[in-house]
């Protein structure tokens, strides 16, 4: 599908990935809705892309629901969805404080998994519903992922879990919107250079970027985009998790 005229939902797109693939939308002609909860940073993506904003809490109903009519009054109903929206806390199953935070781990798998399918569920509603274009394609959805839902390490049991999950649901979405034309891919990225890398000290972050057997770097959002603007654009592309880790597997630690 050529993105150029479509509109497009992109959540999380107030930073990182999901501001990179809002940039590349918006650049090849795509009518962007940016979805996050940091209304002076979203407004700001919007601005810059020439969208709309809309605040989101992407696991509450009736937000999302409010953010994709806001978004359909200014574009139409949207053909196209990258779901970048997440959260992440690193927490041992029994640590030296005793046992994982139960809340903090629902609230993980609340955001990151259940947040994402409110999301495609919502979407898919209009997307199922619109006039095919060429090869009967109704719309396309991009998920995101992690090498954490294959790879996941000590602490990243919650993170890990909600991850995988949107791994597992990408094949049996993907099977029953066939019928509608609505294809659904999931980018699952490995180490890639985003506002919360940079608290880290430059150290760290370039020893994690040499762990990595190539390109031995950090990736960049604008990579993400990159991949998730040639899925879009590729009809062929449909049920599958494509990491883009520059071929890392994680340890344990």
């Amino acid at each position: 599908m050529d993105v150029k005229g479509h509109a497009a939902i992109v959540t999380g797109g107030a930073s990182g990935l999901g501001a990179a693939t809002a940039r590349m939308l918006a650049e090849k002609g795509a009518k962007v809705a940016i979805f996050d909860l940091n209304e002076e940073l979203g407004n700001a993506v919007a601005e810059e892309t020439g969208g709309v904003f809309a605040s989101c809490d992407v696991a509450d109903e009736a937000s999302v629901q409010a953010a994709i009519d806001s978004a359909k009054d200014a574009h139409g109903a949207a053909r196209l969805l990258v779901n970048c929206a997440g959260i992440g806390f690193a927490s041992r199953v029994v640590g030296r404080k005793g046992a994982h935070d139960f809340g903090l781990f629902t609230k993980v798998v609340t955001v990151n998994l259940i947040g994402t399918f409110n999301v495609i569920r919502l979407f898919g509603v209009d997307a199922t519903q619109l006039d095919p274009l060429e090869d009967n394609e109704r719309g396309a959805i991009i998920n995101t992922a992690s090498v954490a839902a294959f790879d996941g390490q000590i602490g990243q049991a919650a993170y890990a879990a909600s991850k995988g999950g949107i791994h597992s649901m990408t094949l049996p979405i993907a099977r029953e919107f066939a019928d509608f034309g609505v294809r659904i891919c999931t980018i699952a990225p490995g180490i890639l250079k985003t506002p919360l890398m940079d608290i880290l000290p430059e150290e760290v972050q370039q020893s994690l970027g040499d762990s990595i057997p190539f390109p031995r770097r950090l990736g960049h959002a604008e990579e993400y985009a990159s991949l998730a603007l040639h899925i879009f654009e590729n009809a062929y592309l449909n049920g599958e998790t494509i990491r883009l880790d520059g071929a890392i597997r994680m340890t344990a630690k």
